[in-house]
C-alpha cells in the first residue's frame, strides 16, 4: 500500500509542477475555506464565551455592547488578518491578480470597521438612553450624523483603494458636487439644524408630553432621531413627524405643567339665572353657620350693615339697600372650600368667578391647579369638586341651566303626540 501512497505523491507533485496556475489558485481557495472555517469556530466558540463573561457581570455597558453585535463584527476582521498574512506563503499568482485580491480584500476591511463603528454607535445610544441624562438631551440624530460621515469617509476610502488614488482627490471632487450633495443630503441637513436648536433652546425631550395639532399629535415622545421624532399617542399609535417640522410647525410641550407640580382645572357651571335672588335673614344666619362661610358672612354682614346704616335708605326696598345673594354665597362657598382643600395648589392662582351671560346660562367658572399631575389623580380631584358643587347646590336656592328637551317642550304647550 505504501508504495502505491508514494507514487500517487510523486505523480501529484509532478502535475502540479506542470500546472503552476492551477496549483496557486488551489492554494487560495485552501487559504480562503481555512479563513472561513476559522471564523465560524471563533464565532461560534469565542461569542459564545464572552456572552456567558457578559451575563455574569453586574454591568449595562457590556450588554449593550453585545446586544449590538460588536464583537461578532470584529471576528470579521479574523479572516481578513488570514488572508493577507497567507498571500505571502502561496505559489506564485499573477502579479495583477495579487494587486486586484489585496485591494478587494482591503476594502473588505474598510467595510467591516464602518460596520464596527456603526455597532459601537449603536451600543452608545443603548448606554445613554438608559442613563438618566437621555430624559434631557438626545443624542441619536448625532450619532447618525456620526455614522453617515464615516459611511461617506469608508466609501471615498474604498474608491481610492480600488482605484488605486489618493483619498484627497476624491475629498477634492466633494466640493464640486457641493450643490448635488446639499440636494441629496436635504433632509438630513434639515434635521440636523434642527437637532442643534431643539437640543440648545431645550424645545423637546424623550419622555416630554407634546400635542402638535398639525400633525395629528398627542403623546409622549418616545425618540428623537437625525430625521424623525416619534411620538406614541394617548391611543397607543405612534406619529412619525419630520425633526425640522418642529421648528416650523407650532407645538404645544407640556412639560412645564409637570414640572411646576400643579395640573389646572379650568371648567365652568352655568347656572339658571331664574334661580338667582337675594337671601333672606335667615338663610344669612344659617349659612354664618358654615365652617366655610362663617367669616365670610360675618365680614360681609357687617360691611353690609355698615353701607345700609350710611346710605340712610328704606331698608324695605331691595332696589334701595345692599344685600347677599344666593349665587355671590356661592362664589364665596366654592372659593373658601378649594383653599382648604388639601388637593390643591394653594401656591398657584385660585379664582372662582363669573363669566359673560350668555343663552346658557350665567357661568361661574373655577380657576384653580391641583397639587399633583398625575392623569387618573386630577381627573378623580376635579370630578369630586364638581360632584360637590352640584349637591350643595339646591342649599343655596340654585339650579343648574338645563336645556329642555323636545318632549318636554311639547308636553308643556299640550302636545299629546
Amino acid at each position: 500500500m505504501l508504495p502505491v501512497m508514494e507514487n500517487l505523491y510523486t505523480e501529484t507533485l509532478a502535475w502540479l509542477a506542470q500546472h503552476p496556475r492551477t496549483t496557486a489558485f488551489s492554494a487560495l481557495a485552501g487559504l480562503l475555506f481555512l479563513a472561513q472555517a476559522v471564523h465560524v469556530v471563533l464565532r461560534r466558540f469565542l461569542v459564545r464565551l464572552i456572552e456567558g463573561v457578559i451575563r455574569r457581570t453586574s454591568f449595562a455597558w457590556d450588554d449593550a455592547i453585545h446586544e449590538s453585535h460588536v464583537f461578532e463584527r470584529l471576528m470579521a476582521v479574523i479572516p481578513i488578518v488570514i488572508i493577507l498574512q497567507g498571500i505571502d506563503f502561496l505559489p506564485e499568482l499573477p502579479e495583477s491578480f495579487l494587486v486586484l485580491l489585496e485591494r478587494l480584500v482591503h476594502s473588505i476591511a474598510v467595510v467591516i470597521a464602518v460596520r464596527v463603528i456603526g455597532a459601537v454607535l449603536d451600543a452608545i445610544d443603548v448606554i445613554y438612553r438608559s442613563s438618566s441624562a437621555a430624559n434631557q438631551y438626545a443624542i441619536k440624530g448625532y450619532l447618525q450624523i456620526f455614522h453617515i460621515a464615516v459611511v461617506i469617509v469608508g466609501v471615498i476610502l474604498i474608491l481610492a483603494i480600488l482605484m488605486d488614488r489618493s483619498p484627497m482627490i476624491f475629498l477634492g471632487g466633494l466640493g464640486a458636487m457641493t450643490a448635488v450633495l446639499i440636494l441629496v443630503f436635504k433632509d438630513t441637513i434639515l434635521g440636523f439644524v434642527a437637532s442643534l436648536q431643539i437640543a440648545s433652546n431645550d424645545m423637546v425631550r424623550v419622555g416630554d408630553w407634546i400635542e402638535m395639532p398639525a400633525a395629528g399629535a398627542d403623546g409622549d415622545v418616545i425618540e428623537i432621531a437625525l430625521h424623525t421624532v416619534k411620538i406614541q399617542n394617548w391611543d397607543k399609535t405612534i406619529s412619525t413627524i419630520p425633526t425640522y417640522h418642529l421648528i416650523q410647525e407650532s407645538f404645544k410641550n407640556w412639560r412645564g405643567m409637570s414640572e411646576s407640580g400643579g395640573r389646572r382645572i379650568k371648567r365652568s357651571l352655568a347656572f339658571d339665572v331664574n334661580t338667582v335672588r337675594f337671601l333672606e335673614p335667615a338663610e344669612v344666619e344659617a349659612f354664618g353657620r358654615y365652617a366655610l362661610l362663617h367669616d365670610y358672612i360675618g365680614a360681609k354682614a357687617a360691611e353690609i350693615a355698615e353701607h345700609n346704616a350710611q346710605s340712610g335708605r328704606d331698608r324695605a326696598i331691595n332696589a334701595d339697600i345692599r344685600r347677599l345673594t344666593n349665587i355671590g354665597t356661592l362664589r364665596a362657598y366654592i372659593e373658601c372650600y378649594l383653599k382648604n382643600h388639601d388637593q390643591i395648589h394653594q401656591g398657584m392662582t385660585l379664582l372662582v368667578r363669573q363669566l359673560q351671560p350668555a343663552g346658557e346660562g350665567l357661568p361661574i367658572e373655577i380657576y384653580c391647579f391641583t397639587s399633583t399631575t398625575n392623569w387618573n389623580a386630577y381627573e378623580a380631584i376635579q370630578a369630586d369638586i364638581f360632584d360637590h358643587i352640584l349637591a350643595i347646590l339646591p342649599e343655596f336656592g340654585l339650579r343648574v341651566y338645563q336645556a329642555e328637551s323636545d318632549f318636554k317642550l311639547g308636553f308643556a304647550a299640550g302636545d299629546t303626540r
